[in-house]
């Protein structure tokens, strides 16, 4: 694990084993320390979002908020339809490139990842931009599991405009206006990196201008937009850190 990673998430893993190793905070520290276990021990590696077999089973995220989405429909007498977009945060993409996979295929939904702005860790976004994968990130933006940079594989799935409609960011205090909101409105317990989603929802204006365009067509005249949370590794301690520095009054 990183060492500059959240104690909770340290704590959380320690849980389940007292062998933790510590690396840098970059990608490619991390891969080097990997390299000297899998060298040292014979391990076998499962990575974190970089492999189909991951990406497919983090994809299913989707097909569980789909299921949802229609048991909603028939409970409310609702017509027979699908999200209009669905919105996932991005950091290595194994969850925004499964989710894409997944929606590939419904033609009415739009699938768009999220992700920090906060020294660079926009690098998806960017990385559209400028047509190539960006191979490095060092950040320290709250939402600490998105500073990793794409995976290989992934990248293949979200530069594909048959899977991914786009991306976009937003500012650390975004983030925690977001989060703000799903602890004292939904009463859920989501870390800063899950809130990147609603964050965009609620606060880019690119997005919700291209929204508001899109939706203006529409018989219903309003788009049904599935956000994923994805993490709750966070603690009151460092929730009440985050929030210490806003100013009252």
């Amino acid at each position: 694990m990183p060492s500059i990673s959240t104690p909770s998430k340290i704590a959380g893993t320690r849980l389940y084993t007292s062998n933790v190793i510590f690396s840098g905070s970059t990608s490619q520290e991390r891969e080097a320390v990997v390299k000297d276990v899998i060298a040292e021990k014979g391990a076998i590696l499962v990575p974190p979002y970089d492999h189909p077999d991951i990406i497919l089973g983090q994809g299913t995220v989707g097909l569980e908020m789909e299921a949802q989405f229609h048991k909603h429909l028939c409970v409310h007498g609702g017509r027979e339809a699908g999200f209009d977009a669905v919105i996932t945060p991005i950091g290595g993409g194994g969850l925004l490139g499964g989710t894409a996979t997944w929606f590939s295929d419904k033609a009415g939904t739009l699938v768009f990842g999220a992700e920090p702005s906060f020294q660079g860790a926009d690098d998806a976004r960017r990385g559209l931009l400028e047509g190539r994968r960006i191979e490095t990130v060092k950040t320290l933006t709250i939402a600490d599991g998105l500073r990793t940079p794409v995976g290989v594989t992934n990248w293949d799935i979200i530069s594909d405009k048959g899977k991914l409609e786009g991306i976009y960011s937003v500012s650390e205090d975004e983030i925690k206006m977001a989060m703000r909101l799903v602890f004292e409105r939904l009463k859920v317990v989501v870390e800063p990196s899950g809130c990147v989603g609603l964050a965009v929802v609620l606060f880019n204006k690119a997005f919700r201008d291209m929204a508001l365009q899109r939706q203006t067509g529409l018989e219903k005249g309003y788009w049904d937009v599935g956000v994923v949370f994805s993490g709750g590794n966070t603690t009151m301690k460092a929730i009440a850190q985050l929030f210490a520095e806003e100013k009252t009054g």
